[in-house]
């Protein structure tokens, strides 16, 4: 029995992990909530991805202190004739896109389950609409590939 237990513990510990990892991968949490499937932008003809050369940095400021920082990596939907212009207006975007961030941070949009639908849907909207302002109807929408919340 000595010897058995600790076999049994690791079948039961190995069961456990894989039924974990199963229920816990994206397909099964679109299923189980529609809410959470990926959602289409509607647009006619055909779009291309820029990604913007460098990641975003986000200080986060409480109490006059850094705490943490977070770390985005963004690219565009654009229109495929519109890359040579966008690229040209990318240090006006990061500028704009960095100001929706830093007004999201301080607006409390980092804190938290940041990484929400409906947090990460605020910050995509308004920097779909930052960006539409500087380079118009040719950007269709802005993807965050990555983010990452450091604390310090």
């Amino acid at each position: 029995m000595r010897k058995l237990l600790p076999v049994l513990l690791a079948l039961v510990g190995l069961g456990a992990g894989v039924a974990g990892g199963f229920l816990m991968r994206p397909e099964a949490h679109a299923a189980a909530d529609p809410s959470m499937a990926a959602e289409a932008p509607s647009h006619d003809g055909a779009t291309k991805f820029m990604p913007m050369t460098n990641q975003f940095v986000i200080p986060l400021v409480e109490s006059g202190r850094v705490n943490a920082m977070i770390v985005l990596t963004v690219s565009l939907e654009i229109l495929p004739d519109s890359l040579p212009d966008l690229q040209a207006q990318e240090p006006k975007l990061r500028d704009s896109f960095l100001q929706v961030m830093f007004d999201h941070a301080n607006a409390g949009g980092f804190r938290g389950n940041f990484t929400s639908s409906n947090s990460m849907q605020t910050l995509r909207t308004a920097l779909g609409e930052a960006g539409r302002k500087i380079a118009g109807p040719s950007i269709r929408g802005v993807l965050i590939s990555d983010i990452l919340r450091q604390e310090s």
